[in-house]
């Protein structure tokens, strides 16, 4: 793998997760704020029967 370089690897092993996860919780953010903007008026309805 890596050599030791520093620290700089050690880092991208904890920035690279946390970056991912911190994107696509913005995108479920961002699609949740859409959906709910375009159709305001329809009931919630639990279909989990």
């Amino acid at each position: 793998m890596f050599a030791h370089q520093g620290g700089w690897d050690e880092f991208l092993y904890a920035a690279v997760p946390i970056a991912l996860i911190a994107g696509l919780l913005r995108l479920a953010t961002t699609r949740a704020r859409k959906q709910t903007a375009s159709a305001p008026d329809q009931p919630v309805t639990d279909e989990s029967d």
